[in-house]
Order: structure tokens, then C-alpha cells, then sequence
């Protein structure tokens, strides 16, 4: 997604409404600094300076859909006590109803409380209960449901283990959201996902991928076997694999798997960050993003995350200020054949029609712009194949190129008329459209069109070739030209 995408997508998510279904409990931070060693045990002593209470849980996914913009609907079951009042004033702080929040005297509420010594995490304190809840209990958190269901675009169930989302009230969730054709996803835990069977999307971690397939995950074929397993065996139409540092594998029946290197700087905490995931690539598909754009979306959201202490959140504006680093960067839009092969057939399969042209473009001047823009004009994406130092200094002679390929290909893609470039090193682009395969081939208008590389194969499969005039004065060979007249006797 390019960043005016991503910054379109996000005008319209004031009006989209999302329901968490799941385990809700408190987030407490005690940070302070550890500058001694107890005179009583061989630990650090914390000198308490600051307390901070938040939503935790499935209350992080609230938090991070309500950061991103959009409204929130929330059912689960908490405890009748001091911790479940704070939750309850919480959601109430937040703006969110706590209509689907059922009260139960037989449940203790979850509290994990963090202490915090310089940025770094020395210890916490788990308070909480991980029985079931009961039938009665489960049968008004089904009714809300059902009840919310015709408003909403999106379903997050957020399951920690702690008793909320039993198998069969899980179970009963997905059948009834995928009768509402309203798309489910699933944070999931434990090593048996069988109640999660016939779900939109599960977005399990790498341990917790491993232990559900079975499968010991140490290299990248060992991502595919977890994924690809866990995606048939569980009947669903697709799964995100987070890979903390390696970023994601998103793997949807019937397509190729997709790869998302982290775009995450630094990782100061990624506790969280699986709540971020399930968030944006709720809101997306909300939205009527399709799948790959949702997992990209959560993927630069959960790279801003990692970087913040704590169980985090991620705004818009956030997202959008490392897209301009990210995303948008010239080298973004810089791949190989491989890859473009495979971001293609994407872009094809959501109907998008791609122009090719290629070229040398040594020394770009104005009459190149002008040709790549109208060359973008022909259609949805503009594929560049740009020619390698060494197949140009073959065409035209060892005193070229003037600028080498790195540079002008980072030049060339910082140009918003691109979308992809990609550096062959043939003397003509033939292998690449064989491979690439475009819808318009475009060329200058000093060709003829019977002498394009490349007609015969686009027009066999129902493409076409376009020849634009160049703007007539302005070349390389023009400029180089003027440069020698004007500086030769200096």
C-alpha cells in the first residue's frame, strides 16, 4: 500500500465498528529505578516512582482499535470486585459501552502487574482466575452478541486462556459470525486450536504456531510447513504468523504465501504487540481492505509498537510518519523479478492493470518525466525495468552510464509515476516481460511498433503496446553535449 492509500483508508474509519470478544483484565506498571541490592535477598530493590492502571487483555485490542479511529463494542466476563470496577470505569473513560460486560461474583478479574526499573521489565505479578465461566454467564454474553452482530464489520476474539472464550461459546462465535457473512479473527492460545476451526484469520506467534502444528520451527521452510497445516487443518481463509524480528508470513487458501519483513527500528517491548496485530488487520478487513493490504497495514502498526514500553497503541498518525520512512522510501519500490512476479499477480487479482516500459535513463531530465508519466496514465501501476550498468555500457559504449545503477534507480523510484523497478542486466527486457508479464507495454515513439521487444508475448495473451513521443530536444546525449560545448575550455 502507498502512503496516500493508507491515508485514505484512514478517513473512513470513524465510521466502522468493531466487536472484542475475549478475556479482559488490568495492566499495572510500577516504574522506578533500581540503583541497590536488598540487604535481604540477592535481588534489586525498585524505588516506586510512578503507578499506571490500563485496560489489558483483550482491553489492549479496545485501546488499539480506539486509537486507530474506530468505534468499539466489547462482550466478556469479569469479576464482581475492585479490579472489575476499575475495568468497568476504564471502558467508561474510553467512551465504550460496558452494556456487553457481564459481572460475575464467582470470578476473580485479572490484574498482571509489571515492575519497571529503567525501561526494563524486572518482574510481574500474576492475580487473576482461569476457571470457565458459567452457562448463565455465557448464555447474556451470547445474547449481546447477537444483538450487536447486524452493526458491526468485525469480529476480534481475543482468547488469553482465562476462561471467557470455553470451547463451545468459541465454537458457537464462529458459526454464528460466519452465518452473518461478518469476518472473525482470532489472537488464539493453548496448543489445541480445534475450537477455533472454520475462523476468518488466526494471528498466532511463532511459538505458539509451533506448538499448535506440531511442528519445530526453526528455518523459513519450517514457517511454511506451521502455517500452511494449521491453515487447512482449521478450515480458514487465511492466517498471519508473526516472526517477532523476521516480521510475518501471511497465508491465505488458494494464494501464494507472502512475506512482510518487520519494519520495526528498534524492539524496546513487544508484550502487546500481538493485540496491535489483531487490531489493525481487523480494522482493515473492516474496512474492505483485502487480505495482503490489512496484513501490511498491521505490520507497519505493530513496527511502531515494539518500540514503545508496554502493552502500546498505534494512531494514524503514527503509522503515516513511518510510512514516510518505510514505506514510501525509494528502495521499497526496488525488487527483483521474483518478488515483482509475485506482487504482481496481486495486483492483477484485485484487477489492476500494469504498464511496463524500460530504459537507461542516465542523467534523467525532464523529457524522461514527462514519458513516465503518461507512460503511468495507461494504467493502475507503472513497472519500470531500468538496464544494468554492464548492459548498457554494451549497448552504448564503456564512457556509460554516467551515473550507476544503484543511483539511478533510487533516483528513478523516488519518482511518484513509479511503482516498481526493477535492474536486468540482458541487453533487452524480453526474459523480464516473459516473466512479468504486463498488460501495456510501452515504448518511445522512435520506435516503430513492430520493432518493441516484447510485442509478440503481450499481445499473445491480450496486452497491448503504446508508443509515446519523447519531448523533442531533450536527451542524455544532448546534455552531455552541452556540457562539453560550455565547459571544454575551462
Amino acid at each position: 500500500m502507498t502512503g496516500n492509500e493508507i491515508k485514505d483508508f484512514f478517513t473512513r474509519v470513524a465510521q466502522l465498528k468493531a466487536l472484542v470478544v475475549g478475556d479482559l483484565m488490568l495492566d499495572e506498571y510500577l516504574w522506578g529505578k533500581a540503583e541497590r541490592i536488598s540487604p535481604e535477598a540477592p535481588v534489586a530493590v525498585v524505588d516506586v516512582a510512578r503507578q499506571d492502571m490500563r485496560l489489558g487483555g483483550a482491553g489492549n485490542v479496545i485501546n488499539n482499535l480506539l486509537s486507530l479511529g474506530c468505534q468499539v463494542r466489547v462482550a466478556s466476563v469479569i469479576g464482581a470486585d475492585e479490579d472489575g470496577r476499575t475495568i468497568l470505569e476504564r471502558l467508561e473513560l474510553r467512551g465504550v459501552s460496558a452494556d456487553g460486560v457481564v459481572l460475575s461474583a464467582a470470578r476473580k478479574t485479572s490484574r498482571k502487574t509489571r515492575v519497571l526499573a529503567s525501561n526494563q521489565q524486572m518482574l510481574r505479578i500474576d492475580r487473576e482466575s482461569r476457571d470457565e465461566i458459567d452457562s448463565a454467564a455465557a448464555l447474556e454474553l451470547m445474547a449481546y452478541v447477537r444483538e450487536q452482530l447486524p452493526q458491526v464489520q468485525v469480529v476480534l476474539l481475543s482468547d488469553y486462556l482465562k476462561g471467557v472464550l470455553t470451547d463451545s461459546l468459541t465454537r458457537e462465535l464462529i458459526t454464528l459470525c460466519r452465518a452473518a457473512k461478518v469476518p472473525v479473527l482470532v489472537d488464539p492460545k493453548g496448543k489445541d486450536y480445534s475450537k477455533y476451526r472454520g475462523a476468518t484469520l488466526l494471528t498466532p506467534n511463532r511459538k505458539e504456531a509451533a506448538e499448535a502444528s506440531g511442528v519445530t520451527i526453526r528455518t523459513g521452510e519450517d514457517v511454511s510447513r506451521a502455517g500452511w497445516r494449521l491453515l487447512q487443518d482449521l478450515n480458514l481463509d487465511a492466517l498471519v504468523l508473526t516472526r517477532s524480528e523476521e516480521g510475518m508470513s501471511l497465508f491465505m487458501a488458494g494464494r501464494d504465501e507472502i512475506q512482510l519483513p518487520t519494519l520495526a527500528r528498534e524492539v524496546f517491548d513487544v508484550s502487546g504487540a500481538g493485540d496491535t496485530v489483531l487490531a489493525s488487520i481487523g480494522l482493515g478487513l473492516a474496512g474492505g481492505l483485502e487480505l495482503p493490504d490489512a496484513a501490511r497495514l498491521s505490520n507497519l502498526a505493530a513496527g511502531v509498537v515494539v518500540g514503545k514500553v508496554g502493552t502500546s497503541t498505534v494512531t494514524p498518525e503514527e503509522i503515516l510518519r513511518s510510512i514516510s520512512v518505510d514505506v514510501d522510501r525509494s528502495d521499497a519500490k526496488i525488487r527483483t523479478c521474483r518478488e515483482l512476479q509475485h506482487l504482481l499477480l496481486e495486483e492483477k487479482s484485485r484487477g489492476r492493470s500494469i504498464v511496463f516500459t524500460n530504459g537507461c535513463f542516465d542523467l534523467l531530465h525532464v523529457g524522461h518525466v514527462k514519458y513516465l508519466q503518461k507512460a503511468r496514465a495507461l494504467g493502475d501501476l507503472l513497472v519500470l525495468g531500468l538496464n544494468s550498468d554492464a548492459s548498457i555500457r554494451r549497448l552504448k559504449g564503456e564512457k556509460r552510464p554516467l551515473i550507476g545503477e544503484e543511483e539511478r534507480a533510487h533516483i528513478l523510484a523516488a519518482l511518484d509515476c513509479i511503482d516498481y523497478l526493477v535492474i536486468f542486466d540482458e541487453d533487452t527486457p524480453y526474459e523480464l516481460i516473459t516473466q512479468l508479464r504486463p498488460d501495456i507495454l510501452v515504448k518511445g515513439g522512435d520506435y516503430l511498433a513492430e520493432e518493441v521487444v516484447g510485442k509478440e508475448i503481450v499481445e499473445g495473451y491480450g496486452g497491448r503496446v503504446e508508443l509515446i513521443r519523447f519531448v523533442d530536444g531533450k536527451s542524455t546525449t544532448n546534455i552531455i553535449e552541452k556540457i562539453l560545448s560550455q565547459y571544454r575550455e575551462e
